[in-house]
């Protein structure tokens, strides 16, 4: 028969056992979702991706400092969900990134899905920094979570309509847009502001956001013999309307507004770039104190230029990050004060909030393509 016994351990073993248990957690870390919301498919998943890697690199930048929040260490990742620039498909990536239990997000790309996910967040109370989406219906609706660190439209085609009156001296003038969100709503304010300075609006035309083929638009436009055409909506499409202008001799000087000014209108549009202009939100790179170095790590990074929403998504990112450290929490209900209270210098410069969650101050630049480059005219 075997006796049954039970051996206590030594109590130093029990002693040592426990501390390296406790250290274990101690060294635990939390991880942090950032949630990020962009077209990652289709005709704008340049511009998606290029918000994500923005956002990339803020939280690279981040977690190579070991940050510790509320006594814990964390580190930051990433919950990219694929808007693909279609309103219901937004809601639907809004909702992922609710149930996914995220921080705060950077998005949405476009203003027509960034309208219907904001509601998403907001009931979520969860914080929405938008990099790029510029109608001004985002930040009326009253969320107390919702902001946007770039110059809206009613501020960047309200003043390329002003500056189409008042220093081109337009006095003919001819407006196209998409029919989204983002392109009509571009086209309404540079409208307003153009009117207000004495400008005649002599035609406007509509296409759509998928159109490859603008004849019969800017048929329409040149019968009314105007001298400058504003086109609301994106680089690709810009480039077409721009060739099919040479195409059919229209003399109107091209004016486009956010989300032209990049190296993909001038490869699509070629030689017939040149003279194009379009206004951009922000101030040049190159003068902005830490632009030239945010540009070269970014290539350094990705291996590519970064376009025009990448350091907007990046000081998002940021923002929120230091929001959090500021409140000592990652819980939205806890951050959210420090981060409407922001007043922080970033790549793009100084952002500060106002009551609506917009920029306290913006900018905007009008550029022109010359000899094959963007060149900045104005800001």
């Amino acid at each position: 028969m075997v006796s049954r016994f039970r051996i206590s351990p030594r109590p130093a073993f029990v002693a040592v056992s426990l501390m390296l248990m406790a250290g274990s957690a101690c060294a635990q870390t939390t991880e942090v979702k950032v949630g990020v919301a962009s077209p990652l498919t289709g005709a704008n998943a340049a511009y998606g991706k290029d918000i994500e890697n923005g956002v990339r690199l803020a939280l690279d930048e981040a977690n190579a400092a070991h940050p510790t929040i509320g006594g814990r260490k964390v580190r930051f990742v990433i919950d990219s969900q694929d808007d693909q620039a279609d309103p219901r498909a937004g809601v639907q990536a809004a909702q992922k990134l609710v149930d996914d239990k995220v921080a705060f997000v950077v998005g949405h790309f476009n203003s027509g899905t960034t309208i219907p996910a904001s509601q998403i967040y907001a009931k979520a109370g969860i914080p929405m920094i938008t990099p790029s989406a510029t109608n001004p219906v985002i930040t009326q609706a009253g969320f107390d979570t919702i902001y946007r660190i770039i110059a809206t439209d009613a501020q960047n085609a309200g003043n390329a309509g002003a500056y189409a009156a008042t220093v081109t001296k337009a006095r003919r003038i001819a407006v196209m847009d998409d029919r989204t969100a983002f392109g009509q709503g571009e086209a309404d304010e540079f409208i307003k502001a153009a009117k207000a300075h004495g400008a005649a609006i002599v035609d406007r035309e509509f296409t759509n956001d998928k159109a490859v083929d603008f004849s019969a638009q800017l048929t329409a436009i040149k019968s009314h013999q105007p001298d400058l055409l504003f086109f609301g909506g994106l680089d690709a499409q810009a480039a077409q309307v721009v060739k099919r202008m040479h195409q059919l001799d229209i003399k109107a000087q091209f004016v486009g507004g956010g989300g032209v000014k990049d190296a993909d209108f001038i490869k699509i549009a070629g030689p017939d770039a040149n003279g194009a202009q379009a206004w951009e939100y922000g101030q040049p790179m190159n003068v902005l104190p830490k632009g030239k170095d945010f540009e070269a790590k970014f290539k350094q990074k990705f291996g590519k230029d970064m376009l025009a929403y990448a350091p907007f998504a990046y000081d998002a990112a940021w923002i929120a990050i230091k929001a959090m450290e500021k409140a000592n929490s990652t819980d939205p209900a806890k951050f959210n004060a420090d981060l409407k209270a922001t007043d922080y210098q970033g790549v793009t410069g100084t952002i500060a909030f106002n009551k609506n969650g917009d920029l306290k101050n913006s900018s905007s630049t009008l550029y022109q393509v010359q000899n094959g480059k963007w060149v900045a005219v104005t800001t």
